[in-house]
């Protein structure tokens, strides 16, 4: 045990991040650690890092300069996706001790408890990621957000897109055992969680590297029988992964949430293409237009990279306007983004980053349209809603299909944290839906 070390944690990135570090987090404060918010003076600075995109490279190497200001006799520890991938990169940078690679992650306990009475000469804690076979169980501690809590099913990837970096920090698809989910979603249901979000960096590809037949949708099937648990939320789904039996649950079983993150990149073929992503627009057509028809409500939220090299004008208009036909609730739009090792950084005809700046502020205008356009459509219905917080003279939450919902105040009202309330829609604040009990 080590009482009075006081330890920071800082964490950017996905959702997978963040539940890595609750995990470091929990068992260094079992350990006798104290956590103290990242600006404060700690011991030991642990900041776990992600690299999709040059910006949030940048990100973490400010904040990795950040870190001692408050002490600088601490120690600071760089893990995650960018430790992983350009480890000897960062140990250039004067405030760095020591670099943890995303397939060394969970000896980051073992090194801070070991650290003391030694120099302070830095040093890399890194294997080959892609020697990494089975999915590396973390101790149960799960991501909590508010009135949700994430799973995580599964790590890595083996599509190689031609743009993203993201294996070479988390190596190949991985699937965690069937029993080790069920028994998670069991501890949440007991803690009260009535909202479990599935999390990973290729969910469709869950049970495929397993020696046993097991597929993403024998998981779903299991998970919603675990009592307790009234809603379960699906992280990202490629539109490939989206088949007949996915589909049936959906609409079949109302615990699974009518909602989608659609990892979706582009809808160009000839973008697609240069993507290598592994389906065109015809079947992103196809397999979203099927759900719309089978699953009431449903909505889509998405991520979409603009300026890929090649992209020309009119490829990047045909992409805009078929995802307005679709309609989104929410897109996430970047800017395409050169990572070194992947195929894209090769090709010829980039974009310049005035027109990826153009192009990324006009789709989201787009869809800021769109998003209206979509909640207008619930204005008179009623929605079902978890409330997550009251702020100010209303409770707030999500309905079931993801759309924000603002319940307005009474005095009769009386609404706790967690509980699930049928909401009539009055009306639409820009992205926020206003409505009463």
């Amino acid at each position: 045990m080590s009482f009075n070390k006081k330890v920071a944690f800082y964490t950017l990135g996905c959702k997978v991040n963040q539940y890595e570090t609750e995990s470091l987090k929990n068992k260094l404060i079992k350990l006798g650690y104290e956590e103290v918010p990242f600006e404060e003076s700690a011991d030991f600075y642990v900041i776990n890092s992600c690299t999709v995109t040059s910006v949030a490279d940048r990100k973490t190497r400010n904040i990795l300069r950040r870190a001692k200001k408050a002490n600088d006799k601490s120690k600071v520890i760089v893990t995650g996706c960018y430790a992983q991938t350009n480890g000897k990169e960062l140990l250039e940078i004067d405030e760095v001790d020591y670099v943890v690679g995303n397939s060394n992650k969970t000896e980051v306990i073992d090194l801070i408890e070991n650290i003391e009475g030694k120099s302070s000469s830095s040093h890399v804690v890194l294997s080959d990621i892609f020697k990494e076979n089975e999915y590396k169980e973390l101790e149960f501690s799960t991501y909590r957000e508010m009135s949700r809590a994430y799973i995580k099913i599964q790590d890595g990837c083996n599509n190689f897109c031609s743009y993203c970096k993201i294996p070479f920090g988390r190596g190949k698809s991985r699937s965690r055992k069937l029993e080790n989910i069920i028994e998670e979603a069991e501890k949440l249901a007991a803690e009260g969680f009535k909202e479990i979000i599935l999390i990973g960096i290729n969910l469709g590809a869950y049970g495929e590297d397993f020696d046993e037949k097991i597929t993403f949708e024998d998981l779903l099937e299991a998970v919603v029988k675990v009592e307790g648990i009234t809603r379960v939320r699906i992280g990202s789904m490629y539109p490939d992964k989206i088949n007949g039996r996915f589909v049936e649950i959906m609409k079949n079983n109302k615990k699974i949430m009518p909602h989608l993150h659609i990892s979706l990149q582009s809808c160009n073929d000839e973008v697609l293409k240069g993507m290598r992503r592994k389906y065109g627009t015809s079947l992103i057509r196809e397999r979203l237009s099927l759900l719309r028809e089978n699953v009431p409500n449903i909505e889509y939220t998405a991520d979409v990279i603009v300026g890929f090299p090649g992209e020309t004008e009119e490829m990047y208009e045909s992409s805009k306007q078929m995802i307005k036909e679709i309609g989104f609730s929410t897109l996430h739009v970047f800017p395409y983004s050169e990572r070194e090792n992947t195929l894209a950084a090769s090709f010829e005809n980039k974009v310049s980053p005035a027109e990826k700046k153009r192009r990324a502020a006009d789709l989201e205008n787009s869809e800021k349209e769109s998003a209206v356009e979509v909640r207008k459509k619930y204005i008179g219905k009623v929605l079902n809603v978890l409330i997550e917080e009251k702020k100010g003279n209303g409770y707030y939450g999500y309905s079931e299909n993801y759309l924000r919902v603002k319940i307005k105040d009474r005095e009769d009202l009386i609404l706790n944290v967690n509980d699930e309330v049928n909401v009539k829609i009055t009306g639409c604040e820009k992205e926020l839906l206003t409505g009463e009990i």
